[in-house]
């Protein structure tokens, strides 16, 4: 079983997953930088328009796939529209939205309480009841809240915090659909993200061009068409073709763990490259979120790991 964890195909998978990490991480700097000049939903249609685009050339490169997303019922169909609506749409579109209002290393922080949401709402929805333990971290990370925005400006940031909150509301969402569509494992990974990516992709688009104008993107710099190139093609295409190879060969409870770095690796990119360095109780905030978080993932991953 040791041995398992030290041969070349695990520590590939490790390496692999952890630069995806990077990859991801080092978005929140590219998007705030694009933002300067590109609308938000402009921003993120073009993005995952272009990475479902190359994900949909993959996958119906593959017979097997191309066959499983010809064949598959109208139910599966109607599932992955909500998710690509939840997950990229709503989600990803609001990532961008919260991203303009607010500063990177907040808005990272405000999508890492997502975990207990997602708690919260499996009571109702899977019947799944809380640890004590998990009790515990909630109130850890209650107090990180508290620490971290204290003192509460509402008028301030009001705008931005509220698309945070429905941002945290829609991954949540997103995350339970997506568990339970991927727990049937009757559908490839690859496959569910590519499908609802080009749905979501083109909602957030034309709302954006409704929104912004077409002119926008006859406008765009080439700065801001390699960002959204950079973005599509490395970022998301290539990010989420690693992500899940490293899922085939990787435990839940280690890709926990190593997406689990992301939160650190937003916070240190976005002193060095946004200029946005916490204050002390912000700090102690962070520490406390990033802290609780990887315990309640690790404990919900366990948790899952023993029913599969």
């Amino acid at each position: 079983m040791i041995t398992e964890y030290f041969s070349k195909e695990y520590l590939s998978a490790v390496i692999q997953a952890f630069f995806v990490t990077v990859l991801w991480s080092s978005s929140w700097v590219i998007i705030k930088f694009g933002l300067e000049e590109i609308p938000p939903l402009i921003f993120a249609g073009l993005r995952y328009l272009l990475g479902a685009v190359i994900l949909l050339v993959i996958i119906f490169s593959n017979n097997n796939q191309r066959n499983l997303v010809a064949t598959q019922s109208k139910h599966w169909w109607v599932i992955i529209v909500i998710y690509g609506i939840l997950f990229i749409a709503i989600t990803q579109g609001g990532q961008f939205i919260a991203l303009k209002l607010l500063p990177a290393i907040t808005v990272s922080f405000i999508l890492n309480l997502t975990p207990y949401i997602v708690i919260i709402l499996s009571i109702g929805l899977l019947k799944e009841v809380p640890s004590l333990l998990q009790v515990f971290f909630f109130l850890v990370a209650f107090l990180g809240i508290l620490f971290y925005f204290y003192p509460i400006d509402l008028t301030l940031e009001f705008l931005g915090l509220l698309v945070g909150l429905i941002l945290i509301f829609s991954n949540a969402f997103s995350s339970i659909l997506g568990r339970s569509i991927n727990k049937t494992k009757t559908t490839p990974p690859i496959v569910v993200t590519g499908v609802s990516m080009i749905i979501g992709s083109i909602i957030l688009l034309a709302s954006g061009i409704v929104i912004d104008g077409i002119q926008v993107l006859l406008s765009l710099s080439l700065l801001s068409v390699f960002y959204i190139i950079w973005l599509g093609v490395i970022n998301t295409a290539l990010a989420f073709t690693l992500w899940h190879n490293a899922m085939q060969k990787l435990r839940a409870m280690d890709m926990t763990i190593i997406n689990s770095t992301m939160l650190p690796q937003i916070v240190i990119l976005s002193i060095i490259f946004l200029g946005e360095f916490p204050i002390f109780k912000e700090w102690l905030g962070l520490f406390m979120i990033v802290v609780s978080t990887f315990l309640i993932q690790l404990s919900q991953a366990k948790k899952n790991s023993n029913e599969d």
